[in-house]
């Protein structure tokens, strides 16, 4: 199955966008020209060349999670763009996997490749695009377990969520949204800090403190929170009764997170203390920016107000990209705030990347960055 994956993967990156011009990073990043539609189309197609090119063997199967990330940045660009090599893409990646989940049954890390096959699925609507998640859901839901048992570390809050939201827009079958309901909120009962609007990672954490004598909250942790909040909060219809429960939750970290984006736009490894690792990484940043531009776009975040910082992260994020298309600073994969180096790049920042990215072509589009 190793070598299988191993060989297709090859032949993805002899397919992947065949034919696309070379494009030039712009000198010209702190400039409003990084808010241009051009701009914007062009850097999310040099980040999504470039990290297919470079993909990280890890992921072929132990670490598949970091990869699906990454297709769920792929179908956010195929629907912001309409441009198919996009959606191509992932329609290879996924049948080169067999549309089959990762192997860990219960791991929430095993189904945020449903993120990708659904999107998929909903363009094309092949039934084997969608069976095998729905066949895997519906067997966590006929076995229930809490969700602080099954969901025991926040970032599994963006990994299945967003999965069974999807499933019960796709089918209209409320069992999806019921099981969502009752594992996330027994999740967030047990991690989430009311005190700090921040989630702990995980209960090993609740005590935890910086070298400088500050809680510990992780910026990665905290972002796919609020990424899986998005997402959540743009496909469950709003007058679900469910629906604003999740919406006073984004509202609560948004106006937490804010506060502590740092001067050149992105956040640090520990959020209640920059100083402790003193380096901006962005698989946190990159989905702080898509949920606050998200807001933005959505009517649920003052423009006048959370603006200037989408604007902000975003032109972080891009100077944050190399000529060739590398998004660095990447915290590598991990349980907590480390050390981040330019040379670091893991694929589901470049995903969370194209997921911001996309919500700034909205933006532009309603020409609301001006």
């Amino acid at each position: 199955m190793r070598n299988y994956v191993i060989l297709f993967s090859t032949c993805l990156l002899l397919l992947f966008f065949t034919g696309c011009n070379m494009i030039t990073q712009k000198k010209e990043k702190a400039t409003g020209e990084i808010y241009n539609e051009t701009f914007i189309k062009d850097i999310m197609l040099k980040v999504a060349r470039w990290q297919v090119a470079h993909p990280d063997s890890l992921n072929d199967w132990q670490e598949q999670w970091a990869r699906s990330v990454f297709y769920s940045g792929v179908m956010y660009a195929y629907h912001a763009t309409q441009d198919t090599t996009y959606l191509n893409q992932a329609l290879r990646w996924g049948e080169g996997w067999g549309w089959k989940r990762g192997p860990k049954f219960r791991h929430a890390d095993d189904l945020a490749c449903g993120q990708a096959y659904l999107d998929a699925y909903a363009v094309v609507r092949r039934e084997e695009m969608l069976n095998g998640i729905k066949m895997s859901i519906d067997s966590l839901i006929a076995d229930p377990k809490p969700g602080r048992v099954d969901w025991w570390w926040c970032d599994a809050l963006f990994m299945e969520p967003p999965v069974l939201v999807r499933l019960g827009k796709l089918t209209g079958d409320e069992k999806y949204y019921s099981y969502l309901h009752d594992m996330y909120w027994d999740t967030t009962d047990f991690l989430y800090s009311k005190p700090d609007s921040l989630f702990y990672r995980d209960k090993n954490y609740f005590n935890a403190m910086t070298a400088n004598g500050k809680k510990s909250f992780w910026s990665r942790g905290n972002a796919w929170v609020l990424g899986g909040l998005a997402q959540i909060l743009a496909m469950m219809n709003k007058k679900h009764p469910d629906y604003p429960k999740y919406e006073e939750l984004y509202l609560q970290m948004i106006h937490k997170i804010a506060p502590l984006q740092q001067g050149d736009g992105l956040w640090r490894p520990s959020l209640l203390d920059p100083d402790d690792i003193p380096v901006k990484e962005t698989s946190g940043s990159t989905f702080f920016t898509y949920a606050l531009a998200w807001g933005v776009n959505n009517g649920l975040l003052d423009k006048e107000i959370f603006l200037p910082q989408v604007k902000k992260g975003w032109q972080g994020l891009v100077e944050s990209v190399n000529h060739e298309g590398k998004l660095g600073y990447v915290q590598l994969i991990g349980a907590k705030p480390e050390k981040v180096e330019i040379g670091h790049n893991q694929e589901y920042g470049s995903g969370a990347f194209l997921m911001a990215a996309s919500e700034m072509l909205k933006l532009e589009k309603e020409e609301k960055v001006k």
